[in-house]
């Protein structure tokens, strides 16, 4: 099947052709075959179908989380031809809102839970939806509440039904992720079937993926590291296994429950299960392939995980949204690491076939090699740019000078390597401050002090702001016990004046976001209350 005739749901509907009978997901302790997903996925397409509205966007939105629901609703709408929007129950009702307005979405598919703080949402939208609500029998209150939305309940969906699954366009857009926006407005990211389906190809080949293989679940759909969780093992005839809430917080009898051969999550997740005692040696034998992303990994992470699955291979892999789920990845090598590590943080590596990196200053202009700069990508993985915002794309996406493709301009400051070595991702450029006149680079602050402390949840800021930089250096450390002013003195003879913190803030645990790193948003708030 050549590229023009696919999807982003292709793969899963050969699957569904070739293994019918074999697990396409495990949720809510049940298996369901590929056969049964997409029975009932054909259901809830017809019965939107039935329903539909004319001239809608080509845009359906899923607020569901690890539910049945959450998997059939993403399919459903890949099969009716549209583009999926996720949607979290955990957003204000104010966000979620203008996330539906902005894409146009006229039908929206939720879970039971889900349901729940749906009035919220609702009320606030004047177009008239599609309401697919198939976990709950009795609808009447919604249909009484707001009777200018179509509500649809389990009644309503079909039992049976043969439904003839819309291909799109490769250039249509297979989904729509917003991610957070520095005017304080979140930035639709539009993803095409052609780019998703660059990485997905070259997933499946890099990781030898087969209908034998059984992947966790461990990014919200919001995220897109999602994908690497449900269609790449999709399009092989694998099976994804969905973890509850409660199973994440450590899973890892659940890897060994499920008999995962692949794993993929946030750093933070093995950090965590590290801190806990899981990562006893051999612990996970099945695994042969494990992958960390989202977040900086530092090297003891990679290795406390080999311990316990000496069978895996490791890539640290990354990739902002805007091109699409991961775009660089580095194999963890106990010899090669030694070497190539920077400040004891896993390189970010190489870029995936037909992918090109830049580093660039502030200019565009590339820099030397063994400088840092900022990271620009291009290649068939870059997306076409943010919904509805043609000022926005055009900073993010841009020709340098020199060049004839767009590259995106990630925003995250890295190494440009000696010879054919890998790129070191330090952070983000934001990051990268000044201090007192001096720039100063806050994850160096970081590493630092998780090699003086041993302790890995470190935040630091510079704090407080002044005009033309910070007047400091502020760290939240995950730890009650420490020492500051003994630490304080060993980081002063390891790092210039206007480097040591001035301040440390131990608390018990630092809070994460959705997607499991570390919050520097609410840690800010932190700061902003104190002042």
């Amino acid at each position: 099947m050549d590229s023009a005739s696919r999807s982003l749901i292709s793969g899963f509907l050969k699957s569904a052709d070739v293994f019918p009978e074999r697990p396409a997901v495990n949720v809510e302790k049940r298996s369901y075959t590929y056969r049964e997903l997409l029975m009932i996925s054909s259901s809830y397409a017809a019965a939107i179908d039935a329903h539909t509205l004319e001239d809608a966007p080509p845009f359906t939105a899923v607020m569901a989380s690890r539910s049945l629901p959450q998997f059939t609703g993403i399919i459903a709408s890949l099969m009716r031809g549209h583009g999926y929007v996720p949607l979290s129950r955990a957003y204000p009702p104010g966000r979620t809102i203008a996330m539906i307005q902005r894409t146009g979405c006229r039908t929206i598919i939720a879970d039971g839970e889900s349901s729940k703080i749906l009035p919220g949402v609702l009320g606030g939208i004047a177009s008239r939806l599609t309401v697919l609500l198939p976990e709950l029998e009795d609808i009447s209150a919604f249909r009484a509440q707001f009777p200018q939305h179509i509500f649809l309940g389990a009644k309503d969906i079909p039992a049976e039904t043969n439904f003839e699954p819309r291909i799109a366009a490769p250039d249509a857009i297979a989904y729509i992720i917003f991610t957070s926006g520095s005017t304080g407005e979140p930035k639709g990211v539009t993803v095409t079937h052609r780019n998703i389906l660059a990485f997905i190809d070259y997933a499946i080949d890099r990781y030898e993926v087969t209908e034998n293989d059984r992947f966790p679940h461990t990014f919200a759909v919001t995220f897109d590291g999602s994908i690497i969780d449900m269609f790449v093992p999709w399009a092989r005839g694998a099976c994804t296994c969905c973890p509850s809430q409660k199973e994440l917080l450590n899973p890892a009898a659940f890897i060994n429950k499920h008999q995962l051969t692949l794993w993929c999550s946030v750093p933070s997740l093995a950090l965590i299960m590290k801190r806990l005692g899981s990562l006893k040696k051999g612990k996970f034998p099945n695994l042969r392939w494990s992958l960390f992303g989202a977040e900086s990994v530092t090297v003891d992470i990679v290795d406390a995980w080999h311990e316990a699955a000496p069978n895996s291979r490791i890539d640290n892999i990354y990739g902002p949204t805007e091109v699409a789920c991961m775009s660089l990845c580095y194999e963890w090598s106990p010899v090669a690491l030694r070497t190539e590590a920077h400040r004891d943080l896993v390189p970010i590596g190489y870029p995936n076939p037909g992918m090109k990196a830049l580093v660039c200053d502030e200019n565009l202009k590339e820099v030397p090699q063994g400088e840092s700069g900022e990271l620009l990508l291009s290649g068939p993985q870059v997306c076409p740019g943010y919904l509805n915002d043609p000022e926005l794309t055009k900073k993010a996406f841009l020709v340098p000078p020199g060049k004839k493709d767009i590259y995106y301009r990630t925003g995250d400051l890295v190494i440009r390597p000696q010879g054919d070595g890998p790129i070191v991702c330090l952070g983000r450029i934001d990051y990268q401050i000044k201090v007192l006149g001096h720039r100063v680079e806050l994850g160096e602050i970081e590493a630092v002090i998780r090699q003086e402390t041993g302790i890995h949840g470190v935040v630091a800021f510079g704090w407080p702001i002044a005009s033309g930089g910070a007047k400091g250096i502020e760290v939240f450390i995950e730890d009650k016990t420490f020492n500051p002013s003994d630490l304080r003195k060993r980081l002063a003879a390891r790092l210039p004046d206007f480097m040591v913190p001035k301040k440390f803030h131990s608390i018990a645990r630092i809070p994460l976001s959705e997607n499991g790193k570390y919050d520097r948003g609410a840690l800010k708030k932190m700061l902003e209350a104190e002042t």
